[in-house]
C-alpha cells in the first residue's frame, strides 16, 4: 500500500504581507502561523512524516518550541529561491523513505486552516487516481482584467474556473520527475500539467485560505476560533 508524506515549503519571505518577519512566523492565536499549518498535517493519522523546508539562514524557527507537534515533524534547511526549488529539495530529503508510488502532499506554510475533512476528501477522491490532484474551489466572483492604468480592460468568463489551494497530492516519483523538468511554475500541479497530465480538482471551501495580506490573518483567527 502506498504511504503518505507531506512537504511544507517555508523558505519564503512573505513580501506581499509587508511584515518585518516572514509571515509564517506571525502570531496567530498565540502561536506562529505555521504551527497551525503543521498541526493539521501531523494530526492526520494517514500522514507518516512531515518535512518543513526552511531557508538555510532562517533565524526564526529556533526561537519557538515545536515539541508538541511530535515525532512526525522534521526540518530540513535546504529551501531555495523559488517554491519549486524548495519542494524539489524537500523531495530529495524524502528520498530515504519515500518510494515512487507513495503520495506526497505539498502544503502552503501560510495556509493554517486546513481541516481533517478536507484531507479526508483528498485521500478518498485520489486513492485510485492515476495522476493525483489538488484541493480547489470554483471561482465565485466576477473576474476583471486590468489595463496598464488599472482600469477594466475586459470581463473574463468564470465558467469552469477554479481557485487552486493546497495540499496538492501526487506520487513521489511523478512529482520528482515533473519538477526536475519544469521549475518555472507557481504550484506543483503546473509541473504535472507540463507533462501533459490533468490533475483532479477536489472541492474544498474558502475557509482553507492562504494568508497573504494582513486582513487574511484576522480572518484565519476567526475560522480557527469557530472550530474550537
Amino acid at each position: 500500500m502506498p504511504r503518505y508524506f507531506a512537504i511544507v515549503p517555508a523558505a519564503g519571505s512573505g513580501s506581499r504581507f509587508g511584515a518585518e518577519m516572514p509571515k509564517q512566523y506571525l502570531t496567530l492565536l498565540g502561536r506562529p502561523l505555521i504551527h497551525h499549518t503543521l498541526a493539521a498535517l501531523v494530526a492526520c493519522p494517514e500522514i507518516e512524516r512531515v518535512w518543513v523546508v526552511l531557508s538555510p539562514d532562517d533565524a526564526f524557527w529556533p526561537k519557538y518550541d515545536w515539541s508538541d507537534l511530535g515525532a512526525k515533524l522534521e526540518t530540513v534547511r535546504c529551501g531555495g529561491v523559488t517554491r519549486a526549488e524548495s519542494v524539489s529539495n524537500g523531495l530529495r530529503a524524502a528520498a530515504m523513505v519515500a518510494a515512487d508510488e507513495d503520495w506526497i502532499l505539498v502544503h502552503d506554510a501560510a495556509r493554517p486552516c486546513l481541516s481533517g475533512e478536507m484531507l479526508a476528501a483528498l485521500f478518498d477522491e485520489l486513492a485510485d487516481d492515476p495522476v493525483g490532484g489538488i484541493l480547489a474551489v470554483p471561482v465565485a466572483d466576477t473576474l476583471k482584467r486590468a489595463d496598464a492604468g488599472q482600469r477594466v480592460a475586459a470581463t473574463e468568463p468564470r465558467d469552469d474556473l477554479w481557485q487552486a489551494q493546497t495540499p496538492q497530492m501526487f506520487r513521489y516519483g511523478r512529482l520528482s520527475e515533473a519538477l526536475a523538468k519544469c521549475q518555472a511554475v507557481t504550484d506543483e500541479a503546473g509541473a504535472i500539467e507540463a507533462m501533459g497530465l490533468a490533475p483532479k480538482l477536489v472541492r474544498a471551501d474558502t475557509t482553507n485560505l492562504k494568508v497573504t495580506y494582513p486582513a487574511d490573518l484576522a480572518l484565519a483567527a476567526m475560522i480557527l476560533r469557530g472550530r474550537k
